[in-house]
C-alpha cells in the first residue's frame, strides 16, 4: 500500500483552500512533486492562472508559514528573483490545531449535553436547557406551545461519534509531523 501524501487528504485539501484560494492545493502539489524551490514563473508554467494570482496565494501560505521563499537580487538589472518552497509539516500543525480546538469544542459540548435537562416544543422550534425553560414558565417563547423534556441521548450518541471521527483524523495528522 502506497503511504498517501498530505496534500492527498481531503481534510489538508480543505484547508489549503481555505487560506491560500481555491487552486492553493494544486501549487503545493507542484512545489512538492518538484522538490526544490520554484521560482513564481514556474509554478505559472505548471498551474495556468495569472502571475499575479499564484503569488497572491503564495503570500497567503506565507503569512500562514506554509510557503517559505528565499530573495536574490539580479546584478545587472537590480531586480529580485524570489525562489519558493512549502513546509508540509506546518501544514499539518495548522490544520492539528483546528482540529484540537474542535475536539475541545466537542468535549464541552458533550459536557453541557451530559450535565442538563434539555426542553424543546411540539414544533421544535428551538431547545434550552432547564433553567431556560424554567424561565419561559416552560412555554415556547416562539410559538407558545408547552416545552417538553427531550432525551438527548442521540445528540450525545452523534457527539462521540463525530469525536471519534476528530480523534482518527488528529492521529493521521500527528503521523506527519514525525
Amino acid at each position: 500500500m502506497a503511504v498517501k501524501k498530505l496534500v492527498e487528504i481531503g481534510l489538508s485539501q480543505q484547508f489549503l483552500n481555505s487560506v491560500g484560494g481555491l487552486c492553493a492545493t494544486e501549487l503545493v502539489k507542484i512545489c512538492e512533486k518538484k522538490s526544490r524551490p520554484l521560482t513564481d514563473e514556474e509554478i505559472e508554467k505548471h498551474l495556468k492562472i495569472k502571475l499575479t494570482e499564484i503569488r497572491t496565494i503564495l503570500n497567503r501560505l506565507h503569512y500562514r508559514g506554509i510557503a517559505m521563499y528565499h530573495k536574490k537580487r539580479n546584478n545587472k538589472t537590480g531586480w529580485y528573483s524570489y525562489t519558493w518552497s512549502i513546509n508540509i509539516k506546518r501544514i499539518a500543525e495548522l490544520i492539528l490545531e483546528q482540529q484540537m480546538e474542535a475536539m475541545a469544542k466537542l468535549e464541552k459540548k458533550a459536557e453541557f449535553e451530559s450535565t442538563y435537562s434539555f426542553f424543546m416544543c411540539k414544533k421544535k422550534c428551538s431547545n434550552f436547557p432547564f433553567e431556560l425553560a424554567a424561565e419561559y414558565n416552560f412555554n415556547c417563547p416562539e410559538c407558545g406551545n408547552t416545552l417538553e423534556t427531550i432525551d438527548n441521548k442521540k445528540r450525545l450518541k452523534t457527539i462521540k461519534k463525530e469525536k471519534e471521527e476528530l480523534s482518527k483524523e488528529i492521529e493521521e495528522l500527528k503521523k506527519f509531523l514525525v
